[in-house]
């Protein structure tokens, strides 16, 4: 019987299905082995790598599951009884990202909010969903629950701080980072004292 040698793609130079799948076999394997492979590659080749990886997981969190059931499971546990959001989590191929301002007065609140590779979440590219709601009660403010991708390598800020007579200061950061789909909590990174955000 003739080898397959099904192209992957409509590129005349495409590799066929058997050399992609013995490269992906190979990619699952031993992490020396993937070392010896990526090893071979330049800059320019080890960058697109990573990035091709990035854009894939992206996809995959943006595919999977029910984030409506996600967004509303957390709306319902993703905050303290002092209102303001607890650590981020893993669900599945997401990461969901609590968030709140709890506010007495327009000059005067606590916030806690979460920055992506030193961006704030709600303007972070890998942002997937963000659903805000008002805050329960008499407190002004909001709380809400953003949802990125699982990326490995993905540096994650948790910020708390608050404002009185309408200065800012942060009051203590929990820092994480994505590794092999996991989040591990790692050394505290320098954040800016007087570290802003958005009000509504």
């Amino acid at each position: 019987m003739a080898p397959n040698t099904t192209r992957s793609n409509d590129r005349p130079d495409a590799p066929s299905a058997r050399r992609i799948n013995a490269t992906a076999k190979l990619l699952a394997g031993h992490p020396d082995d993937v070392m010896r492979v990526l090893g071979k590659l330049g800059r320019a080749e080890l960058a697109n790598v990573a990035e091709a990886a990035r854009q894939i997981q992206q996809e995959r969190a943006i595919a999977a599951g029910d984030l409506d059931q996600i967004v509303a499971r957390a709306f319902e546990t993703g905050f303290g009884g002092d209102g303001l959001g607890l650590l981020p989590w893993i669900e599945g191929d997401v990461m969901v990202c609590p968030g709140a301002i709890v506010a007495k007065s327009k000059a005067n609140h606590r916030c806690r909010f979460i920055s992506v590779d030193d961006i704030w979440i709600w303007d972070s590219p890998r942002l997937v969903r963000e659903d805000k709601r008002s805050n329960p009660g008499s407190d002004e403010g909001f709380r809400a629950i953003g949802l990125i991708g699982v990326v490995d390598g993905t540096a994650i800020d948790v910020v708390s701080g608050r404002a009185r007579r309408n200065l800012h200061s942060v009051d203590r950061v929990v820092s994480y980072e994505v590794r092999r789909g996991e989040l591990i909590e790692v050394s505290q990174r320098d954040v800016a004292a007087a570290r802003g955000h958005r009000s509504a």
